[in-house]
């Protein structure tokens, strides 16, 4: 991974804590996410006029991407309504970059070194720091909770490698990244309102500026993921991106008031000692 690329990702990391940020709004944490990703949609619209579709040998995992992306909603819902965002994000975010490696490397034969193997290690542990609050925070944390955030970890995967590789066959980053935004929110909005209803979706719509601010951030985030993973490999790629805890937990801290805890110092010494070493790769 180029010192350009590595940047620009870390760039992207700090976008993808800021849209997370927004689920903070006062609405149900899966009704914020719909307003995101719709706004997100709407905004990707004149993209995909620009860059047009991509080749039809991207659309199989385009199509994969959505069905994964869907489950992705519907397990980290599920777990933030058993457990406290806090501890639940961390835990599916660190898990992921394990799992995107080890696929990555052993199925892809993707080019990742020993020092940037154990760097993608020390990471998903700093994540996982970063989601205790106590020493008794991992065993008391419900079941099921525990249960859905590991799923969303694999969706995470999942999705990761079906966009890298899209993108790489695509012919135009750009252009699947434009597509998969429509389709996945066309998907979603159909989903929520079928669950929901338009009256569980209508308190949506006093939060549409901060609405289209986190889809922005969405796009621009994910849509320089998928390029990276065109130009370096997608573990590390996948590993760098996973950094928006970092980026989360300064936002809290720094503009939300939260404490700097033990836990927050300790995982942030031990995320940048990955991104060290993964950059030393």
């Amino acid at each position: 991974m180029s010192l350009t690329v590595f940047f620009i990702v870390l760039a992207a990391a700090a976008m993808h804590a800021g849209w997370n940020a927004m689920l903070k709004l006062k609405l149900e944490p899966f009704v914020a996410m719909v307003l995101i990703h719709t706004c997100g949609t709407i905004l990707a619209l004149p993209a995909v006029f620009w860059f047009g579709f991509p080749k039809a040998e991207a659309w199989p995992w385009l199509a994969a991407s959505t069905i994964i992306h869907l489950g992705y909603y519907m397990a980290l819902s599920a777990a933030y309504a058993r457990a406290d965002m806090g501890q639940v994000y961390p835990i599916a975010r660190g898990s992921a970059p394990l799992m995107t490696g080890l696929v990555g490397v052993w199925v892809f034969n993707e080019p990742v070194t020993v020092t940037g193997g154990i760097g993608i290690g020390l990471l998903a542990f700093g994540i996982f720091v970063m989601s205790l609050r106590s020493a008794r925070d991992a065993t008391h944390m419900d079941r099921k909770a525990l249960l859905f955030a590991g799923l969303t970890a694999v969706t995470i995967t999942l999705y990761t490698i079906s966009d890298g590789i899209g993108a790489r066959v695509s012919g135009d980053p750009h252009g699947y990244t434009a597509a998969l935004f429509l389709l996945d929110g066309l998907c979603l909005g159909a989903f929520a309102l079928w669950w929901k209803g338009l009256a569980g979706l209508r308190p949506m719509l006093a939060y549409m500026p901060q609405g289209f601010a986190g889809g922005a951030m969405s796009c621009g985030s994910y849509g320089i993921a998928i390029w990276a993973m065109t130009v370096a490999p997608i573990p590390l790629v996948a590993a760098v991106r996973e950094t928006s805890v970092l980026w989360g937990a300064a936002i809290a801290v720094l503009f939300l008031g939260e404490p700097l805890r033990w836990n927050r110092i300790l995982a942030a010494c031990l995320i940048l000692a990955g991104l060290v070493m993964i950059r030393m790769q």
